[in-house]
């Protein structure tokens, strides 16, 4: 990789892990706020949701502009946004008793923020870097740090509110800022990126012309992309679950405990990114065979082991999981032209962010029926990917370049 972009790659990296910590730092929070606000359970599960929910909408949108007018013309503008969305909600807790409707207003505009932010970074990656190779290692570089903000979120999010609930409200502003500064001074937009102004029409006919010539690979990675996050959100919110309610383990060690399978996929993810660089075949396998680990350890799963093996299983889940991110990425952003990129990369990104939405109201709904049918049906969404790879994921024959 070039020396002189690493701090250019570092800094970008910092938006990941924003992203990540100033939604899933909340988690730990939802009881207290529960509690101070007085507001019921599904009321605070909103807290959580409708920042991902808004971003669904406008990570498209901040595709089309980024493809349009420049990739860091839309993140400067979305991590301000944000900053300011995190700021409202914080203030609020902070100074206006029963200030419930408040917070959820500045949520809404961090959720604006957030799609402006890391969905249209993974692209940037593609165009900063020639070599595929670098590419490739970079967009490791970002799945790590996203990756490793969910590793450090239950962590951070209950040691800050262990002192006053609302302060990882207000740690969000904070951190958004940090970013914004990171990327306005050390991210140079690469040469050439003065994009060219295209008539509505024009685009979506391109973008339906690229559906039409690569919609098999496409719609695989997409729907691979969302069943991973969608598994991956349940399965955790199934295990803070079970941490509180059965085992009695609570606050900061809960928060470790639901760290261990996030390193695993984290560790995992920075390798995987070094070591594809531009063999699509690779890319492929290692899709592949993360599936088939995760389709195994929800089977494993739905045998209700006990707590240290259900812990190891989803250690190696983590792994599966890692294989197969930085893949999908690089599918995505290498096989995609550099004026359309950004918006199906950030596509791409509701896709998942449409399963992290989902994935813990789903997995309420079915624990209340069965916990094996959930592991069962969990391990079935891997199935699907796993054909999906097999049958419609095929760059041997050069259907993801062409």
């Amino acid at each position: 990789m070039e020396d002189k972009k690493k701090l250019d790659l570092a800094s970008l990296a910092s938006i990941p892990l924003v992203m990540t910590l100033g939604n899933s730092m909340l988690i730990p929070v939802l009881p207290m706020a529960q509690r101070e606000l007085d507001i019921t359970k599904f009321q605070s599960s909103l807290i959580i949701t409708v920042y991902s929910v808004v971003a669904i909408f406008f990570i498209p949108i901040a595709g089309y502009l980024s493809d349009r007018i420049g990739r860091k013309k839309v993140i400067i503008p979305s991590l301000f946004i944000s900053g300011i969305g995190g700021l409202i909600s914080g203030l609020c807790a902070w100074f206006i008793p029963h200030s419930y409707w408040l917070i959820l207003l500045g949520r809404f505009l961090q959720g604006i923020g957030a799609s402006g932010a890391f969905p249209v970074a993974i692209p940037l990656v593609g165009d900063m870097f020639k070599n595929q190779d670098d590419v490739s290692s970079g967009l490791g570089v970002l799945e790590t740090s996203n990756t490793f903000g969910k590793v450090l979120s239950p962590i951070l999010g209950a040691f800050l509110a262990s002192f006053i609930w609302y302060i990882p409200l207000l740690a969000i502003p904070v951190l958004s800022f940090a970013s914004l500064l990171l990327v306005a001074f050390f991210v140079k937009s690469p040469k050439g990126e003065k994009k060219e102004v295209v008539p509505v029409k024009k685009f979506l006919s391109d973008i339906k012309k690229i559906f039409k010539q690569k919609w098999k690979w496409i719609s695989s990675v997409f729907m691979i992309g969302g069943i991973i996050m969608l598994i991956l959100f349940g399965t955790l919110f199934y295990l803070s679950d079970l941490l509180e309610e059965k085992n009695h383990i609570n606050g900061i060690k809960k928060g470790f405990v639901l760290a261990i399978p996030l390193f695993s996929l984290s560790l995992c993810s920075f390798i995987t990114g070094k070591k594809i660089g531009e063999n699509k075949g690779l890319m492929k396998w290692l899709t592949f065979s993360g599936m088939v680990i995760l389709m195994a350890m929800m089977i494993v799963l739905s045998f209700k082991p006990s707590l240290y093996l259900f812990i190891g299983s989803l250690f190696i889940a983590g792994i599966g999981i890692g294989l197969t991110l930085p893949s999908l990425d690089a599918f995505i952003t290498e096989g995609i032209e550099e004026e359309n990129r950004g918006t199906i990369t950030c596509l791409y990104s509701s896709m998942r962010f449409i399963g992290v939405a989902f994935g813990p109201p789903l997995f309420a709904f079915l624990m209340t029926y069965s916990v094996r049918l959930m592991f069962w049906l969990s391990a079935l969404f891997a199935l699907l990917a796993i054909i999906a790879t097999l049958f419609f994921i095929r760059p041997s024959k050069n259907e993801i370049s062409d």
